[in-house]
């Protein structure tokens, strides 16, 4: 299927496209149907799982991709003995304002459980509300600390806080820097000034210097994330002579980046992604060769667990030439966690329900590590990450070693030297 780009008609109407919604209702089972707000009116028996997803506005590309998880949910499930899950979707418009006004509504339409929101400002919101009606909520995407900070009972993250991402990006790193006998010994780094990107910059101040890096970030560069020209950030990076790039990013800021770096002639030896945006299906088929080679530790998918090829199969069944990542897979098990909770609990009773996953002990499943359990805030502090490439249009698994399925190959081909 072929995915599109936001544009200003999306951004006040959901933005899923009709074969995604077709396949959503069709293909899987999910119910959902139309009604004021972008949201479904789940019909029939089962526990009402309100998704929602920043499906318009400036990361819209990614909810959408989100909801590609939803979709191949519903078999995968019913495979798995899971009882049946009514989704009610919600629009959150990239914006905290409207996500909390969207978890208000879907409460009061009846979802007995919030699945969302990508975005870690949205993340927030939907947690205040969720805790203040009493409704579970578990997260599938989002990795600012204070969410699971907050002394909150209802509120579950199946996602790793920035500082562990941090912490296992460096680890990884350094793997990569050993096996391939080669490290950049200055490093500038850029990101977004939202609130991912900010609690990022924090965390790379905090947990850096425990991991004794070969390299030193010689100056730091914010910008927003609906900017629509980086040639000034990427300028001032080149200038720094700096010899990799760190980046925190989106999905649209990580094409006008790579665009700047083409025009303004700068390959440095490494690309280093700590977030989203450089992994994602659109970018990789909108700059074509020009997206071979960045790596991004991130939390991915363990290639290596059954259930990670099962969802990798179901995903290339109802949505050919889509690449399993991320968004398919943390919302495919946020899904998951409400579902094992829901047939645990036998119950859709609020507190039951937060008790069920408040015990979750799911070892088949999909990200790396042990699998999925929840500490006594909520948070899922298991997780592993892994390091991934660009390669050919693919992307392929180069560290850890142990959930690997490909080399690294090092250091990044000039842009000037591609075909």
């Amino acid at each position: 299927m072929k995915r599109k780009s936001p544009s200003k008609s999306q951004t006040k109407s959901a933005s899923i496209s009709r074969r995604t919604f077709a396949v959503g209702l069709g293909a899987v089972g999910f119910t959902a149907g139309t009604a004021p707000f972008n949201i479904g009116r789940a019909q029939g028996a089962g526990l009402k799982v309100g998704v929602m997803l920043p499906r318009s506005g400036f990361q819209a590309g990614i909810g959408q991709d989100c909801q590609r998880g939803v979709d191949i949910a519903a078999g995968l499930l019913k495979d798995m003995g899971m009882p049946n899950l009514q989704i009610m979707n919600g629009d959150t418009e990239t914006s905290v304002d409207v996500a909390r006004s969207r978890a208000e509504k879907l409460i009061g339409e009846g979802a007995q459980v919030l699945v969302g929101a990508f975005d870690s400002g949205q993340s927030s919101a939907i947690a205040q509300v969720a805790e203040q009606k009493g409704v579970p909520y578990v997260i599938n995407i989002a990795a600012a600390p204070p969410i699971t900070e907050q002394g909150y009972k209802f509120v579950f993250r199946n996602f790793p806080t920035a500082p562990m991402i941090l912490g296992d990006a460096f680890a990884n790193q350094k793997e990569i820097f050993a096996t391939t006998g080669s490290a950049p010994k200055t490093a500038v780094f850029l990101h977004v000034n939202d609130t991912f990107g900010t609690a990022m910059k924090g965390g790379i101040g905090a947990v850096m210097p425990k991991f004794d890096m070969p390299y030193k970030i010689v100056e730091t560069i914010a910008y927003d994330p609906a900017a629509r020209d980086l040639s000034v950030e990427i300028s001032k990076a080149k200038a720094t002579g700096a010899e990799a790039m760190i980046v925190v990013s989106r999905l649209n800021d990580a094409i006008l980046l790579t665009r700047e770096l083409v025009k303004q002639r700068w390959s440095p030896m490494a690309i280093l992604s700590m977030g989203p945006g450089w992994y994602e299906d659109q970018y990789i088929k909108t700059l074509g060769k020009l997206a071979d080679g960045p790596l991004s530790f991130v939390p991915w998918y363990d290639p290596n667990k059954p259930l990670s090829k099962t969802l990798e199969a179901a995903l290339a069944k109802a949505h050919p030439g889509v690449s399993l990542n991320t968004n398919h897979v943390y919302t495919f098990e946020a899904l998951l966690v409400a579902a094992d909770a829901y047939k645990r609990a036998g119950s859709t009773d609020p507190k039951a329900l937060a008790d069920a996953i408040r015990a979750t002990n799911i070892t088949n499943n999909v990200s790396p590590g042990p699998g999925i359990m929840f500490n006594a805030k909520g948070q899922n502090d298991k997780l592993k990450l892994s390091a991934i490439q660009n390669r050919g249009g693919k992307l392929v698994t180069v560290a850890p070693k142990v959930a690997a399925n490909a080399k690294v190959e090092w250091p990044l081909t000039p842009y000037d030297k591609r075909a």
